[in-house]
């Protein structure tokens, strides 16, 4: 047999070569590290912070944070970009006092062109993305009115309350469903250089994992804008969901209410002074809420498209690092000599007292 010592005070008998351990002696032991751990008697490391590791540890976050900020601002400065707001104008002198009525009027010509000069080289591919300001698509009720089964399974999936309310008309039901597919952006976007149209590659737009595990490939859109009240854009009935890219991109609601969604590609390049004949149909709707739709033509870089808090980020997070490392380096050597004073008294006295 062996003694276990399970604290300073109890002891159990514990069998040395069995298979089995007895219950008690499990039961102790679980105690015991139980104990140990609200007692705050388990083993730990605790550092010992003195003056000199606080300000090596500083001035080292400000070597790294300070180099990594100036590449990332670098990458994020070397794509090329250009932003342009259409939506005021784009809509016509006579309907300047009532954009919502321009807008509501089919009859309205919603065909909108214009030049836009390239400032910048820009190497393909060239992404173009469209911007909605003021658009929120994170309210609940908007994000939570969808049917994720019904897009992956179509008809063959009954239940859409979630969907209110754009869940049936006619009663039938749509597919598909909810507010979200039902405001689906439906401006379109024209490239002309010189006399010929830049060709806009809008597949691959959307996730790969989403077009595969998310969206049917043999579910079709049936029943979808046939109300009187249209909220966007139309699709095909012909084209399964798995190849609306549009519309799949559109379905992943953004977090904040200014953002960009991805429209296609340019597959060429565009040399400096370039100047693009713009035509766009301006076919949605942001002005009953006083929304902003902007046009985003841009490159991208090994870090993505330009963004420019990261890098500004970094710099000041080193920055600051800096400056603390040497606000602490002066008042420790400031305090020094106080204390070495301070000790050669101590010591003095406590000798003369021994003495």
């Amino acid at each position: 047999m062996k003694t276990m010592e399970l604290d300073g005070s109890s002891s159990l008998m514990a069998p040395e070569g069995s298979g089995s351990v007895p219950a008690e002696y499990v039961q102790a032991r679980r105690h015991t590290a139980y104990y140990r751990f609200t007692q705050q008697s388990l083993p730990a490391c605790k550092p010992v912070l003195t003056p000199t590791w606080v300000i090596s540890v500083f001035l080292l976050m400000g070597l790294l944070f300070i180099p990594v900020g100036v590449v990332v601002l670098h990458a994020s400065r070397s794509v090329a970009e250009i932003v342009y707001r259409y939506d005021t104008e784009c809509v016509p002198v006579s309907y300047k006092n009532n954009m919502v009525a321009y807008i509501k009027d089919s009859s309205a010509p919603k065909l909108c062109s214009f030049p836009l000069k390239v400032n910048k080289t820009m190497k393909a591919p060239i992404y173009i993305y469209y911007q909605l300001d003021n658009y929120y698509q994170n309210h609940r009720r908007y994000v939570k009115s969808r049917s994720d089964k019904q897009l992956l399974h179509g008809l063959a999936y009954n239940d859409t309350s979630s969907c209110k309310p754009i869940q049936l008309h006619n009663g039938l039901p749509v597919v598909p469903c909810g507010l979200i597919a039902w405001s689906l952006f439906n401006d379109t976007y024209r490239f002309v250089l010189g006399k010929s149209e830049l060709k806009v590659n809008r597949k691959n737009i959307a996730w790969e994992s989403d077009r595969k595990h998310k969206f049917g490939k043999h579910v079709y859109p049936f029943n979808f804008q046939n109300g009187t009240l249209i909220g966007g854009g139309n699709l095909d009935p012909n084209i399964p969901l798995s190849d609306h890219e549009d519309l799949i991109v559109w379905m992943r609601t953004a977090a904040l209410p200014s953002f960009r969604k991805l429209y296609g590609r340019i597959e060429e390049d565009l040399h400096a002074d370039d100047v693009l004949d713009i035509k766009i149909m301006n076919n949605y709707n942001t002005y009953s809420f006083g929304g902003r739709k902007k046009l985003v033509i841009s490159t991208s870089s090994w870090l993505g498209g330009r963004n420019d808090f990261l890098g500004w980020a970094y710099i000041f997070v080193g920055s600051s690092s800096l400056m603390i490392s040497i606000f602490f380096t002066l008042l420790h050597m400031k305090s020094r000599p106080f204390m070495e004073t301070n000790f050669s008294s101590r010591n003095k006295r406590s000798s003369s007292a021994s003495d």
